[in-house]
């Protein structure tokens, strides 16, 4: 049986790591490079660096900023925002990111999603889907969160799959920095529409919260970010404890 993977999730906004509460209301978090060798040194499976209000002028921060992390752990990390061509992730992929994410952009054109699968490998594709449920549907939101769609959450896993992508990162906005828990019942339904891993996003705020998006959710990773970088949760207890109820987790 695969293990479950515990992912520590840095927004990254002018060069420091931001968290907010349902993507609003943002505040510093500390320096990412710092947070994630605290994080390799405490255990996670992987890492998240997402580059929120990503433009053009910030391209050089966020290279600079991977090649550094690169240099600094030891473990896979994942590079998302301002990503909109090829040769984007190629400069990623060669400073030392192993996967890049993608949202809005693959939204806007689909095929991004196959033209990196077919250069890089399906494996270095996430497709980040921010959804909020409205009216009883899931709902595809881009732009962090700023801009609705008609797009349906599991019509579009559905499609990104087929395109290539190798992971889904499905963030619940209505969960988000709640610390309420997961949104379980959309990742379980998604986990039955998709055969590709899905990481859980928004929501953490408890140690059993982790425990449910794995048994109740079905997701293949957590992903969180608040209670790591205000140390709330231990990334180490947090693994201890996820082992004491039967999950299969890397010690």
């Amino acid at each position: 049986m695969l293990t479950k993977r515990i992912i520590p999730c840095l927004d990254i906004k002018n060069g420091r790591t931001v968290k907010g509460i349902n993507f609003l209301d943002l505040r510093d978090a500390g320096d990412p490079v710092e947070l994630a060798l605290k994080y390799c040194l405490e255990g996670a499976d992987e890492l998240v660096f997402l580059d929120i209000s990503a433009t053009e002028e910030r391209r050089k921060t966020l290279v600079q900023l991977v090649q550094k992390v690169a240099q600094t752990i030891n473990i896979p990390f994942t590079v998302g925002g301002g990503i909109s061509s090829v040769n984007d992730v190629e400069v990623l992929l060669k400073n030392g990111a192993d996967k890049i994410s993608i949202n809005s952009s693959a939204v806007n054109n689909p095929k991004l999603i196959s033209e990196i699968a077919k250069n890089f490998g399906s494996q270095c594709v996430v497709v980040a889907i921010d959804a909020k449920l409205i009216n009883e549907n899931w709902k595809v939101h881009l732009v962090g969160g700023k801009v609705a769609t008609e797009l349906d959450l599991f019509d579009w896993a559905k499609e990104v799959e087929q395109l290539g992508a190798g992971e889904i990162l499905f963030t619940s906005m209505n969960n988000d920095g709640t610390k309420n828990g997961f949104a379980n019942s959309a990742l379980a339904q998604l986990s039955k529409t998709v055969n590709v891993p899905i990481i859980a996003s928004g929501g953490a705020g408890m140690m059993n919260h982790f425990e449910e998006a794995f048994s109740l959710g079905n997701a293949d990773a957590a992903l969180a970010a608040s209670v790591f970088h205000y140390d709330e949760i231990s990334i180490l207890e947090l693994k201890q404890f996820l082992k004491n109820k039967n999950i299969p987790i890397r010690l």
